[in-house]
């Protein structure tokens, strides 16, 4: 008896101090990234969409965490470094694409000598999606961007400035010149705009200057191009097991403006890359971004990023919909935070509708319902932004009310407190959310340096 009381305190005691999660849980990972999606703009889609007592899909995922994005250089972060954090570790400079914290931005015209970046400026490091490859994994980035932009750049390319698009693009090509030899056989999935960085600029929209097209060299290598949504849909996941898709010259269109014919949606690239990719025994690392809702908040246009956040959101349960958390793990967050605020104290107005306003309107008396008035007597929007092209020159009240119909135009840009140029609104230096769930998704609580998801996120994939 004393023998066997000696046994269960002993294995108490290894309980206590055993690790709280197992290495390796998660066979899979789909990691989500809502481009500038911070806190405010969560909220601002949750009430939009689903009004305020309402819930997105991506809030249902039971691990929450908060995450701190600054950058090597800057307090307040740009995509590139942001995003290569979560992919790489390591804090980098802004624009620098999963480059060393030394590395130096040199802008296209800046005068380096190798890909523009000199020779002895700084050293690439390895991303998750290069190390899920080398572990025998299917890896996969889709984006509603182009995929040469910053976001998706960073889970398979390495550069000294983000805007070396050209460049970028050459990384994807197995067996071209200036191919990202880390990448082993090549990424499976490719799906995004940008098409314009693959063609020479002897075809029409073309922007390479080399000559090179690399959508034939990728076609030439054994990857199915698509261009269209025709095209996506027509891909038959048990027949074809490396795919680009590259559906616009630039970014793909805003979700309020996608045409239902021309251009897939987010969620039916996501499902059809987990089709592609789940093929591989060995198990899958994709990367989706949300990447335009970050562009329409620069332009401080409301209505499109909230649209834009509600496709992200849908893209989330179309995965969840598909995959079985017990072997994936499902990770979502933002790279960084914008100016855009949730303003005075207006009474409940639930979703948006075509008879009401709701969040994109103006701000209503609590008890009246009638519009809320400012300083100079004036009526102002629930939403609007630190700074941003939108701000009135003088008074406001030489200017026409506000009303819900104006305030929630596609055409409306929410006013500013500090005057930008056109689209230049900037991004915010607050922290982000991030929400998780699945396999090894008990890691993710309190509060966390961004390079800190990277270590979480390899651990429980086991590297």
């Amino acid at each position: 008896m004393r023998k066997l009381t000696l046994l269960l305190a002993l294995a108490s005691v290894a309980a206590l101090y055993a690790p709280a999660h197992a290495d390796g849980e998660a066979k899979n990972v789909i990691f989500f990234l809502g481009d500038g999606m911070g806190p405010a703009t969560v909220t601002a889609t949750r009430i939009y969409k689903y009004g305020e007592d309402g819930k997105l899909h991506m809030e249902s995922l039971p691990r929450t965490a908060r995450i701190r994005t600054y950058a090597h250089d800057a307090q307040t972060t740009d995509s590139a470094p942001s995003m290569a954090a979560y992919m790489t570790g390591v804090k980098m400079n802004n624009e620098v694409i999963s480059m060393t914290a030394e590395t130096t931005a040199v802008p296209p015209g800046g005068g380096g000598t190798v890909n523009n970046c000199g020779t002895s400026n700084g050293a690439a490091v390895a991303t998750l999606l290069e190390m899920a490859k080398t572990h025998g994994k299917a890896v996969g980035a889709v984006t509603t961007t182009r995929v040469t932009h910053a976001t998706p750049a960073t889970t398979y390319s390495h550069i000294c400035h983000r805007d070396l698009e050209n460049d970028i693009a050459a990384q994807v090509v197995p067996g071209g010149a200036g191919y990202n030899a880390q990448l082993g056989t090549g990424l499976d999935v490719l799906f995004g705009g940008g098409r314009r960085h693959f063609l020479p600029n002897t075809v029409t929209g073309g922007k390479r200057t080399d000559g090179r097209n690399l959508v034939d060299e990728l076609v030439a290598g054994g990857y199915t191009y698509v261009a269209d949504k025709a095209g996506l849909t027509a891909i038959d996941p048990t027949r074809v097991t490396r795919a680009v898709g590259l559906f616009n010259l630039s970014h793909l269109n805003y979700e309020l403006d996608r045409g239902p014919t021309a251009e897939p949606s987010l969620a039916e690239m996501t499902t059809k890359a987990i089709d592609i990719l789940s093929r591989n025994q060995g198990g899958y690392f994709l990367m989706v971004e949300g990447g335009r809702i970050d562009h329409a908040l620069h332009a401080t246009n409301a209505i499109r990023a909230v649209t834009d956040a509600v496709a992200f959101d849908d893209a989330i349960q179309a995965a969840l919909d598909k995959v079985d958390l017990a072997n994936t793990l499902i990770v979502v967050t933002a790279d960084h935070d914008h100016t855009m605020v949730i303003n005075g104290y207006s009474r409940r107005a639930g979703p948006t509708t075509p008879t009401s306003a709701g969040i994109l309107g103006v701000v209503k008396d609590i008890v009246t319902g009638e519009p809320s008035r400012d300083a100079e007597n004036m009526p102002y929007s629930v939403l609007s932004f630190g700074n941003g092209e939108n701000r009135v020159a003088g008074a406001r009240s030489t200017m026409p009310p506000l009303t819900d119909d104006v305030a929630s135009a596609p055409g409306y840009h929410q006013e500013a407190g500090v005057k930008m140029g056109l689209e230049s609104e900037t991004h915010g230096g607050g922290d982000i959310m991030l929400m998780a769930s699945g396999a090894g998704a008990t890691r993710f609580k309190g509060t966390m340096v961004n390079t800190r998801v990277f270590a979480l996120v390899k651990q429980a994939l086991g590297f």
